[in-house]
C-alpha cells in the first residue's frame, strides 16, 4: 500500500512538473527575452508595465529577462511623437500615399526607440490618442489600422514576438461610461485591432472590455464610482493593476505560484506544487515545516490593494496556497520565520489559504523587488529621454559636449546594470519556516 501511494505521489509530481512547463510555454514572455513596452503616456507612466514585469520576474526567477519601457506621452500608432508626420495629410491620403507615410514614420520610430534595443518580444499599447478623444472617425481609424499593421509587420520581420494591446476605457465620473462617445470610438478601434492581430498572426490583448465591465458593475451601486484613480485617461496604481491583470491573462500568464497540502492527522505532505516541503512536524495541535518555493508571489502595489476587491486578481494570477486538513476545529495563527502572517480557521485551511498578500518575509521580499524594478525603470527612462535623445543647441555642439553625453550614458548604464543585479538577487526564493498554532479567534 505504501509503495502504491509513493508511486502515485511520484506520478502526481511528474504530472505537476509537466503542467508547469506547459503553462510556462503558453506565456507570451519566454526565458531569455528582451521585452520592450511601446505605447503612449499611459505606458510612460511605468505602472502597468512595471506590474507585468514584476509578475514575470517573480513567477520565473530562473529565467534570464530584461525589460525596457519606451512609452511616450501623446504618441500614436503612427508614432507621432517620434516621427512627426503631417497628420492632416496622413488622414486624407489615398492608400498608396498613406502607406508610404506610415512606412516612413513607423520605420524611423521603431528603428530608433525599439529595434535598437534588440527586443525579442514587444507589447504595443496605442489607441487613446489615436482616436483624438472624439466620436469615431473613419479616416483616423484607417490610419490607425494601417499603422498597427505596419508595426506588427516590421517587428515580426526582425524576429520579434508581438502583442497588440487595446487601450483601457476613459473613466469620467458618469453612470454610463459605455455611452461616452469617446469610449464607443475606442471600442471600434479595439475591435479593429483584434482583426489586425489576427491577420498579422500576433497576440491580441483586450483590456478594454474587462476594465469597462468593472466600471459598469461598480456604477450600479455608486453612479460616481471612480475605480482607477488618477484621472479619466491616466489611471493610478489601482487602474493600472486592473490593466496588468487583464493584459497578463491575455498573455497566457498562469495563476499558481505554489501550493502545499498537508494532512496533520497522518503527518504527511499530500501534495507540493512548485515548492518543496520538508521537516514536517505535528505537535501541540498545530503543524510546522520548512518550505522552499520555486517562485515568489507577484507583488501588489500597496496603493492598489483596494482593487483586489474589484477583480479576481489573486485568483487569476497570484495563488500562493497553503492547505491543511485534519486539524481540530478552531482558529489558527500562522507565522513565517517567527513573524505573524495572519489567522485562519480550520475550515478555511481545509479549503486552502491564499497567502499571496499576507504580511511576512515572503511578501516583503516581493515588495522589495517591486521597489527595485521601479527604480531601474526610472533610471532607464532618464537615460533614454533625458540623455540619449537630448539634442545640444547649435552653440553647445562640440566634441567636449558629446564626450560628456557619452560619459553620462556610461554612468547610467552602470547604475542600471547594478540595479538589475540587485533585482536578480532579490527575485530568488528562499527557504522559510512555517508554524501554524492554535490561537484565540
Amino acid at each position: 500500500m505504501k509503495t502504491a501511494s509513493r508511486t502515485w505521489c511520484f506520478t502526481f509530481l511528474a504530472t505537476v512538473g509537466l503542467a508547469a512547463r506547459v503553462l510556462a510555454a503558453d506565456f507570451f514572455i519566454h526565458d531569455g527575452d528582451r521585452v520592450v513596452f511601446l505605447g503612449d503616456s499611459i505606458t510612460e507612466q511605468r505602472l502597468y508595465t512595471t506590474y507585468v514585469e514584476a509578475y514575470a520576474l517573480t513567477r520565473h526567477p530562473t529565467w534570464q529577462l530584461s525589460f525596457r519601457n519606451v512609452g511616450w506621452g501623446g504618441d500614436t500608432a503612427w508614432l507621432r511623437q517620434r516621427s512627426h508626420p503631417d497628420e492632416g495629410q496622413l488622414f486624407a491620403a489615398d492608400e498608396a500615399v498613406q502607406q508610404a507615410m506610415v512606412d516612413d514614420a513607423v520605420g524611423r520610430g521603431l528603428r530608433r526607440d525599439v529595434l535598437a534595443l534588440k527586443p525579442t518580444a514587444v507589447t504595443v499599447d496605442f489607441g487613446m490618442n489615436d482616436h483624438s478623444y472624439q466620436a469615431f472617425r473613419e479616416d483616423i481609424f484607417r490610419a490607425y489600422v494601417r499603422s498597427q499593421t505596419e508595426i506588427a509587420k516590421v517587428l515580426k520581420a526582425n524576429g520579434v514576438r508581438v502583442a497588440l494591446l487595446t487601450p483601457q476605457p476613459i473613466e469620467d465620473k458618469r453612470p454610463d461610461p459605455d455611452q461616452d462617445v469617446r469610449n464607443q470610438s475606442l471600442r471600434k478601434f479595439s475591435d479593429g485591432l483584434k482583426v489586425v492581430a489576427a491577420n498579422a498572426g500576433v497576440t491580441f490583448g483586450d483590456q478594454f472590455d474587462p476594465y469597462m465591465a468593472i466600471m459598469l458593475r461598480e456604477r450600479t451601486s455608486n453612479p460616481k464610482a471612480f475605480v482607477g484613480g488618477g484621472d479619466a485617461v491616466h489611471p493610478g496604481p489601482a487602474g493600472h493593476t486592473i490593466m496588468a491583470w487583464a493584459i497578463l491573462k491575455e498573455l497566457g500568464a498562469s495563476a499558481l505560484v505554489s501550493r502545499a497540502d498537508i494532512d496533520s492527522a497522518t503527518k504527511a505532505v499530500v501534495a507540493a506544487e512548485a515548492c518543496k516541503v520538508q521537516n514536517l512536524k505535528v505537535a501541540d495541535g498545530g503543524v510546522s515545516f520548512d518550505r522552499l518555493d520555486d517562485a515568489l508571489p507577484m507583488p501588489i502595489d500597496p496603493a492598489a490593494e483596494p482593487v483586489l476587491k474589484l477583480a479576481p486578481i489573486l485568483e487569476d494570477l497570484n495563488r500562493y496556497e497553503l492547505k491543511v486538513v485534519g486539524l481540530s476545529p478552531g482558529t489558527y495563527e500562522l507565522s513565517i520565520d517567527g513573524e505573524s502572517v495572519g489567522k485562519a480557521t480550520a475550515a478555511q485551511l481545509v479549503k486552502g489559504w491564499n497567502l499571496a498578500t499576507g504580511a511576512g518575509p515572503i511578501t516583503k521580499q516581493a515588495q522589495e523587488l517591486l521597489k527595485l524594478v521601479v527604480q531601474k525603470n526610472n533610471l532607464y527612462f532618464n537615460r533614454w529621454r533625458s540623455v540619449q535623445l537630448f539634442s545640444f543647441p547649435a552653440w553647445a555642439q562640440s566634441p567636449e559636449a558629446e564626450n560628456q553625453r557619452v560619459a553620462e550614458l556610461a554612468r547610467l548604464d552602470q547604475k542600471i546594470a547594478e540595479s538589475e543585479a540587485l533585482i536578480e538577487k532579490v527575485r530568488k526564493p528562499q527557504s522559510h519556516h512555517f508554524e501554524l498554532k492554535p490561537s484565540a479567534p
